[in-house]
């Protein structure tokens, strides 16, 4: 049951969003060229959190439904990644607001962050409404250190994949926002697998891997910004 305590929410929804807004400064500075309208990132992060609204009765669903927890954990990574996409989509189709390689990973990062801070907000309720202060603090923690960056980075994917293929024609941006989507699931996936076994005992091994491809993004961060200055 959802708390109606406003200091409890309150707390959950500070918990929740300013460390997203952290990683989303830490990720703007590497569009710090020509930095997208504020007014425009504010609203797509406010599309990521709105994405989770349709999330959480899909994956109810899923629970439901699919038997394999295995094909649970691929499934519902593959919503969260699909519907994240797909708000992004939805507010830019047929604008000209992506004209360049970069802005792609740049949005989809700004709404996979939108996401993270409400999904954070909701888990920190239940530790904190039962007066589980430490616990609250610590698993705002380990969801700032792990599940918010693997929201941007798996997110992130996907943009540098469409950004890579952004002067390319149709079939090879398809091929390779295919390729993009797979990782991403594979990556969001594999991430929920390692935490959920042995009870997180992995969770370390885990985000020092995650590390390693947040770094391989911005190696591919420099290789996009080089593309839009042409």
């Amino acid at each position: 049951m959802i708390t109606n305590d406003p200091k409890i929410l309150g707390l959950a929804f500070l918990g929740g969003v300013v460390p997203a807004l952290l990683w989303l400064w830490f990720w703007l500075k590497e569009d710090n060229q020509k930095p997208e309208p504020k007014g425009l990132l504010a609203v797509i992060f406010l599309i990521g959190m709105i994405a989770v609204i349709f999330v959480i009765p899909a994956q109810k669903f899923i629970q439901s439904n699919i038997s394999s927890h295995e094909w649970q954990i691929i499934l519902w990574a593959s919503i969260e990644e699909l519907i994240k996409y797909l708000g992004v989509l939805v507010l830019l189709y047929k604008t000209r607001r992506i004209d360049e390689p970069i802005d792609w990973p740049i949005f989809l990062i700004t709404s996979a962050l939108g996401f993270a801070a409400l999904e954070n907000t909701l888990f920190l309720l239940k530790p904190l409404s039962l007066n589980q202060t430490t616990v609250g603090l610590l698993t705002g923690q380990l969801r700032f250190l792990g599940s918010t960056l693997l929201h941007a980075v798996s997110s992130g994917i996907i943009g540098v994949a469409l950004g890579l293929s952004f002067y390319m024609g149709k079939f090879a941006k398809r091929i390779y926002f295919f390729i993009g989507i797979i990782l991403a699931i594979a990556l969001h996936s594999a991430f929920n697998f390692f935490i959920m076994k042995d009870n997180g005992s992995n969770f370390l091994r885990v985000l020092g891997f995650l590390w390693v491809v947040t770094i391989i993004i911005m190696l591919v961060f420099e290789k996009l910004r080089r593309m839009s200055e042409k």
